[in-house]
């Protein structure tokens, strides 16, 4: 269905208002947005749907990068979704902030990437090092010897006793 024809039938549902028709709508609206993820346009027409249905945290997830938007909206967004990471993982952005249309878009999308990258940094600051001591090393090595040996002296035994009771 084409872009135009789609729009229209979203805004003829939302006008109806019944919650099955403004469903529909939103649905139409998710397709749109995930084929056109940087129409801002069309996520702002998202988070009108969202409104509708009493969804703030959504509402303020497609508006976030919109010029005019609900702060209160995009409080619920971030208490949504809690991490910067988060928070860009949902916004569904491909393009980077060299695609945003509009210099707000693009300064909010920096500052979104930087907080990410400053929560990466700091995870794996905090992250414990992976890689044992060698020490640890030398120890694991030592045990799985003391293994290996009472495998092999059990093997021995087991076959020293089978041959003496076969042997008689």
């Amino acid at each position: 269905m084409p872009l135009e024809l789609t729009l229209r039938k979203a805004a003829e549902e939302v006008e109806r208002g019944d919650l099955a028709s403004v469903l529909r709508a939103r649905q139409r609206l998710v397709g749109l947005v995930t084929s056109y993820p940087d129409r801002l346009d069309l996520r702002a027409r998202l988070a009108a749907v969202y409104r509708v249905l009493g969804d703030a945290a959504q509402a303020g997830r497609w508006s976030y990068l919109c010029e005019v938007r609900d702060e209160a909206e995009v409080a619920a967004f971030e208490r949504a979704y809690r991490t910067p990471l988060a928070r860009l993982a949902a916004m569904n952005w491909v393009s980077g902030e060299a695609g945003a249309p509009t210099e707000t878009a693009r300064q909010r999308l920096v500052a979104l990437q930087e907080a990410a990258s400053d929560q990466l940094r700091a995870e794996l600051l905090v992250a414990d090092d992976r890689d044992s001591s060698w020490r640890a090393n030398v120890f694991v090595l030592l045990g799985l010897v003391v293994v290996l040996l009472c495998f092999v002296v059990g093997a021995v035994t087991l076959v020293m006793w089978v041959y003496r009771w076969f042997a008689g």
